[in-house]
């Protein structure tokens, strides 16, 4: 996967069901371009799901791992059909080689410039800045001053509210995971209503 392809907003599922998972993949038809989605290791039976959400949508929708750690948790990812790996905090230089030789998309976790630097130095696609709402919007313009413009993702307390925000301050991605979708939608496998929560925020970056 090249990193042009790559959309500007990731959703992220953690803890959610297989259904849950599912309904919200199928309210992203003709969002696209616009969405990528991970599920995270720490969610129950999340290879497994995977694997079954890349066999339905795998040819149309970006699927990836988040909650990376380790590279047995790169490798079990890669297995499943992940086409990108997020993780928490930094990844090592195994785990970046292994994601660089799959061509999967490696998005460690950084919070200060030396880490932001040091992951890009190893083979990192887009490092993500977490948590993102800690730091606040302006973190991404001020540390690219010195640094340069990078491919930078914000997650950690990222809404509706404040995307905006972060794109006018040079974040070049942004992932949302609890604050995406109503709690009730999610729970009554609302597909209409998911669909303009996903456009919803489309309008609010304008």
């Amino acid at each position: 996967m090249k990193l042009e392809e790559y959309p500007k907003l990731t959703i992220i599922m953690r803890g959610y069901s297989f259904e849950q998972a599912e309904a919200i993949l199928k309210a992203m038809n003709g969002f696209e371009k616009d969405y990528a989605v991970e599920m995270t290791l720490n969610t129950e039976n999340a290879l497994e799901n995977i694997k079954q959400l890349n066999a339905q949508f795998g040819d149309k929708i970006k699927i990836g791992a988040g909650t990376v750690r380790t590279i047995e948790d790169a490798k079990a990812a890669y297995a499943a059909g992940a086409k990108f790996l997020l993780g928490p905090h930094v990844f090592t230089k195994e785990m970046l080689a292994f994601a660089n030789e799959k061509n999967i998309l490696a998005v460690p976790a950084a919070m200060t410039p030396s880490e932001i630097d040091e992951m890009f130095k190893n083979g990192a696609d887009i490092v993500k800045i977490f948590p993102a709402a800690v730091v606040t919007p302006r973190f991404f313009k001020d540390v690219q001053a010195p640094l340069g413009k990078l491919p930078l993702m914000g997650v950690g307390g990222v809404s509706t509210d404040n995307a905006r925000a972060f794109f006018e301050n040079q974040a070049s991605y942004l992932g949302l995971g609890s604050g995406m979708f109503n709690k009730e939608d999610l729970k009554e496998l609302n597909i209409p209503n998911l669909a303009k929560s996903l456009q919803l925020l489309l309008e609010r970056i304008k």
